[in-house]
């Protein structure tokens, strides 16, 4: 199991990324999903988690594919260097499929792209690589059953050309975080059907690939030639029952911050807009700085804080840029050992659990959310360190000084 380097810049508020974390849940979903190769998912900024630091340590655990849903992002990866294999699967008539096809970026195809894709091959005079998508029962992007054979043929039809190559076929899973749904049955076999269809069009797949997190890890009759692992990556379950460290996953991001003000005051007291809240007793209110717009749910009245080795809720209001802790009437008793305060303590709003303290899924709970959403949100007001390494150089710890 990972834990965190020491010694960890102090920063007014950062996101701690570590990177031994992201290695280790690499190299774990790997041998889940062996002999199927595994596709990092780094979209959204690695969910949050830094696009190119996360990326480079994958792969040097042993990814065998980068995930991203804009081509914008997989153009990001090759301007960083990365020239391991990226698929990007969400285009609009916007989108810039000639750097995508000079660059030899994977692109998915759910019918419409198509005329787009061969066309910027064409001006290129370079064979474009394709994954045709096929929607098997998540009814968002993916062509649908009833146009498959027509958009199947067509490409087969540019391949023989010359114009393009379609490497693979793929789709998505609704609901594979919840194993007892028949609609993943159904499914898996649509998708085989699918996939029928594009062999006996006569084209030779590299990669079928149809799991995500949940899938790679409760059906390996999902795996197919390649899984696409975005939540695992990053150490959180995707099972409302099933915690990280039962997966054998260690959560990556751990958000801290130190304690901006520490007062007494009277029962009675209100606390924050609304004043929804109020002191049972004197007591003693602790500030802590960081609020929705460092995204931190506005919802999320509730949330744990874990300051001096305690877990506090956070009561009251949470606003743009604080949110407040009620450190009870003995509040300044514990914290005597600095000065009978808390001010300028470490507050942990969650991290990879292994000491004790909160994980993201309390802070999900109280947003009413999932977990992969909070570390999504988690806004560039909010630096981020990287510590850790992939136990191998070009994973080594990037941007230690908190930029990014």
């Amino acid at each position: 199991m990972s834990t965190f380097v020491a010694p960890v810049p102090e920063l007014e508020r950062q996101a701690i990324i570590d990177l031994s974390a992201i290695a280790n849940n690499i190299r774990r979903l790997r041998s889940i999903a062996a002999p199927a190769q595994l596709m990092a998912v780094v979209k959204a900024d690695a969910y949050g988690h830094g696009m190119i630091q996360v990326a480079q340590t994958a792969v040097a655990a042993g990814a065998d594919w980068l995930g991203t849903a804009h081509v914008s992002e997989a153009l990001g990866l090759r301007a960083a260097g990365l020239q391991t294999p990226v698929l990007a699967w969400l285009h609009t008539p916007a989108t810039d499929f000639a750097s995508a096809v000079a660059a030899d970026i994977d692109l998915g195809c759910s019918g419409w792209e198509l005329e787009s894709i061969v066309e910027a091959a064409r001006s290129l005079e370079h064979p474009a690589r394709v994954h045709l998508k096929v929607d098997t029962g998540l009814g968002r992007n993916g062509c649908s059953l009833a146009d498959w054979p027509a958009l199947v043929e067509a490409a087969a039809s540019y391949q023989r050309q010359g114009v393009l190559r379609v490497v693979g076929v793929f789709s998505h899973l609704a609901v594979a975080d919840e194993t007892d749904r028949p609609e993943t049955d159904l499914q898996l076999a649509r998708f085989r059907e699918a996939v029928a269809v594009a062999e006996n069009a006569g084209l030779d797949l590299d990669v079928r690939h149809l799991a995500n997190t949940p899938a790679t890890l409760s059906r390996p009759d999902t795996h197919f030639d390649m899984v696409r692992v975005g939540l695992g990556l990053y150490g959180l379950s995707p099972f409302a029952d099933t915690t990280s460290a039962e997966l054998g996953l260690v959560p990556a991001m751990t958000l801290r911050t130190h304690i901006a003000l520490c007062k007494d005051v009277l029962a009675g007291q209100g606390v924050s807009y609304g004043l929804n809240y109020a002191t049972a007793e004197p007591s003693t209110l602790g500030l802590v700085p960081l609020g929705y717009a460092d995204g931190i749910p506005r919802v999320a009245t509730g949330g744990p804080v874990r300051v001096g080795g305690i877990t506090y809720p956070v009561v009251g209001r949470i606003a743009m840029d604080q949110m407040v802790i009620d450190l009870g009437p003995a509040g300044r008793s514990h914290f005597a050992d600095t000065a009978g305060t808390a001010l300028g303590a470490t507050a942990e709003i969650f991290g990879n659990g292994l000491d004790g303290g909160p994980l993201v899924e309390r802070w999900a709970e109280a947003a009413g959310t999932v977990n992969y959403e909070i570390v999504t949100r988690i806004s560039q007001r909010v630096p981020r360190t990287y510590v850790g390494q992939a136990d191998c150089g070009s994973a080594a710890a990037a941007d230690s000084d908190g930029a990014h």
